[in-house]
């Protein structure tokens, strides 16, 4: 789940202080770990990427069992920490407080304001004034500490997510993270053999699992509505120059300084995880292979040109990040996954969306479905015809409140609703590694002119497995 999800004004994930932001970003573009520290070629790239390529290929050993099936502890509250209340931190707020059974006892931002809003509309709910960390960038490691936290929920930049992960669980935390949830492939086996030794679970709360569309999909495809299926597309085509070029809108370019570092696709999540689920991928099927070729760079700096000031700081920056990446996923069962990332041209908000097999196929931006015996003469059908196979939490909450046309509400309805009932949760921490994997991935693949790239088996064997996931039954509440 994230921010820009949707073509909404739908805040960002922030977190810091724009001199901890930058300082941070200066650190991460000297070298952040294997295979994206060192961008261009040479020795450094070649060691690093060498490195990559060992992780990938060799699973570490099992440090605990495993967390497929493994339950919330039932509750009657759940007990609420929140990292970073920017945009996006700031907003979902409003959810947790909207949720029953939830209390949201301690708040975390380096930005004191930022903290003292959040915290405002806490006591504003009626509900005690939450405990608030805003002593620099490591007073999260506090509010992790706390004995009346139950879940820790993570929206800040993302070269914070791992770190703020790993602490959640080691501090006997289950966490939930904005995406990417890490970005590199030794601090996604990291956080693995974590959430195993820890018995916590590590999520990436991805929001587009629980959109309506996406949602009647995967329901219509587990009942074979689709056929065999054969091939599938998610995206983040999204138009950012604009908000990445806004002094005001981030906490600092954080966002933009990624695109001077990476060629890949920064953020796969969104269209990934919908097609995963799709094809039950790490639940009977898994992805093995990515190979990926990017656009040259040059939307960024054209906008720039066109929009900055001679002496803004942007033009000390030179972009590497393709301007469209495309991915091809392979999976265990030969099935196909498009992935497309694009945040620096002109494009309407897409999200592609499309599932196809023996029976037909769904796009979507806009929707539109063609399945037999339903459909006939090459003429796409109305997909609001099949609202019959709409996912329980959407006939239940039909109209839901929040951004992103309410699939935030969806998500975080059904996260408490798990904690709070000590049901599995609809996703794991190897969904939350295959998810994000294509980063580190599709960035060593263009690098090596689309040569496939392996995936690592996050779920070491246990993928085979017939299990639960999005398209969940309806609880018993009691």
């Amino acid at each position: 789940m994230h921010d820009d999800s949707l073509p909404l004004n739908t805040p960002e994930p922030e977190g810091r202080s724009r001199r901890d932001v930058l300082r941070t970003a200066g650190v991460a573009g000297a070298g952040i770990g294997l295979g994206l520290g060192a961008l261009e070629s040479g020795p450094a790239y070649a060691a690093s990427a060498a490195q990559e390529h060992t992780s990938v290929s060799t699973a570490p050993a099992r440090q605990g069992a495993t967390m497929i099936g493994v339950p919330f502890e039932r509750r009657s509250t759940v007990r609420v920490g929140i990292i970073g209340l920017g945009n996006r931190g700031g907003s979902m707020i409003d959810l947790f407080l909207a949720m029953p059974g939830v209390r949201v006892v301690a708040l975390c931002d380096p930005v004191k304001d930022k903290t003292e809003r959040a915290a405002a509309k806490v006591t504003a709910a009626g509900r005690p004034a939450p405990a608030t960390y805003t002593k620099g960038e490591h007073d999260y490691e506090n509010l992790c500490k706390r004995g009346d936290v139950d879940f820790v929920y993570a929206a800040t930049p993302w070269d914070r997510h791992f770190e703020m992960a790993k602490t959640a669980m080691l501090n006997g935390k289950h966490v939930g993270v904005e995406c990417p949830i890490a970005l590199q492939l030794d601090q996604l086996w990291e956080l693995v053999n974590l959430s195993e030794r820890t018995r916590r679970h590590c999520m990436q709360l991805e929001n587009c699992c629980y959109g309506r569309n996406e949602m009647r999909v995967l329901r219509m495809a587990h009942a074979g509505k689709f056929g065999q299926l054969l091939h599938g597309a998610g995206a983040y085509n999204h138009d950012l120059r604009g908000l990445m070029f806004d002094p005001d809108y981030y906490e600092g370019p954080w966002r933009r300084l990624w695109h001077t570092r990476l060629r890949g696709d920064l953020y796969p999540n969104h269209g990934f995880g919908p097609v995963a689920n799709y094809m039950d991928v790490n639940r009977g099927d898994r992805v093995t292979h990515i190979s990926s070729f990017g656009t040259p760079s040059l939307g960024l700096a054209e906008y720039r040109a066109a929009h900055m000031p001679a002496d803004d700081p942007s033009w000390k920056e030179s972009y590497i990040e393709s301007d469209r990446t495309i991915s091809l996923v392979q999976t265990a069962k030969g099935r196909v996954i498009r992935l497309e990332h694009d945040v620096s041209t002109p494009h309407p908000y897409s999200r592609i969306n499309q599932l196809g097999g023996t029976k037909g196929v769904f796009e979507d931006y806009p929707e539109r479905i063609y399945i037999e015996p339903d459909q006939k003469d090459d003429a796409w059908g109305d997909f609001g015809q099949y609202a019959d196979w709409d996912h329980w939490l959407w006939k239940e909450h039909a109209n839901p409140p929040g951004g992103h046309g309410g699939m935030d509400y969806i998500m975080v309805y059904r996260l408490t609703q798990t904690m709070r009932l000590g049901l599995v949760p609809d996703f794991d921490v190897y969904d939350a590694a295959t998810w994000t994997s294509p980063v580190p991935l599709s960035h060593l693949s263009i690098k090596a002119k689309g040569a496939p790239q392996p995936i690592p088996d996050f779920t070491r064997g246990e993928w085979r497995k017939k299990r639960g996931g999005v398209d969940s039954e309806k609880p018993a509440e009691e």
